[in-house]
């Protein structure tokens, strides 16, 4: 059992700290910038540590469990329960202080460094996958504007986009030939980093014994297996499936 429990409130470039040592004790409060937030804690006694699991939360949960810090991540949802009056960086340190003493609220675990890669490798390929959709409907509409039908789907949408840069006498501009030619290189570009990313989760779980035993599930993939063991870890320390729900 820990004698001190600090509620941090994280942000970019300012933390909000507020210290509690024991019940009796006043409440203590700190303002950090970013610098002095990664030294403070080196020389800290042990403490509980609670923070709201979001941006940049798991590495600071880390970097602190490192020096010898014990650590609780909550589900922002539940903390806010907890914020008293008008909600500032102050009031939310404070809530975290309230919220851990609810031994009910079930902790989100500290990703490690392997499960947040996999995380990011998921949440670039989806951002480029939008990208890529969002240019093949430009190039749809673009040239329905000029009578030419491209059908639904990647592979028959570029064919038939490609098909129409090729007839001369199609009825499309030849103003607008070079730059519906630079979109079509873009989603083939936007296609090949994303088979690359595929590739990077296939090299990176080949080895793990969670990932290939979800493979071994119908109807899971890879991209199921890999973004379900970076968003949930360990996925045996769940006691029911309800739990996991």
């Amino acid at each position: 059992m820990h004698a001190t429990t600090v509620g941090i409130d994280l942000a970019k470039n300012r933390f909000e700290l507020a210290i509690r040592t024991g019940d009796d004790q006043p409440l203590r409060r700190e303002r950090l910038s970013r610098q002095r937030f990664a030294r403070f804690f080196g020389n800290f006694p042990p403490s509980l540590i609670v923070m709201e699991a979001c941006g940049s939360a798991h590495y600071w949960a880390r970097t602190l469990q490192a020096q010898g810090h014990a650590v609780r991540l909550l589900p922002a949802q539940y903390v806010r329960a907890y914020v008293r009056r008008n909600k500032t960086d102050a009031a939310d340190a404070t809530a975290l202080l309230e919220a851990a003493r609810a031994t009910e609220l079930r902790a989100v675990p500290v990703k490690t460094v392997e499960q947040q890669q996999l995380q990011q490798l998921h949440r670039v390929r989806e951002q480029l996958m939008r990208t890529r959709t969002q240019r093949i409907n430009l190039l749809r509409g673009l040239l329905r504007e000029f009578g030419i039908t491209v059908p639904v789907g990647l592979a028959r949408g570029r064919a038939a986009v490609r098909a129409a840069l090729e007839i001369a006498d199609n009825g499309l501009p030849d103003l607008l030939r070079p730059t519906i030619a630079e979109a079509l290189q873009e989603i083939t570009t936007l296609s090949e980093r994303i088979a690359r990313i595929e590739a990077a989760l296939a090299a990176q779980t080949r080895t793990d014994p969670v990932v290939q035993r979800l493979l071994g599930l119908p109807g899971v993939g890879l991209l199921g297996a890999s973004a379900l063991r970076a968003a949930v870890g360990d996925i045996q320390r769940f006691p029911s499936g309800r739990h996991f729900a």
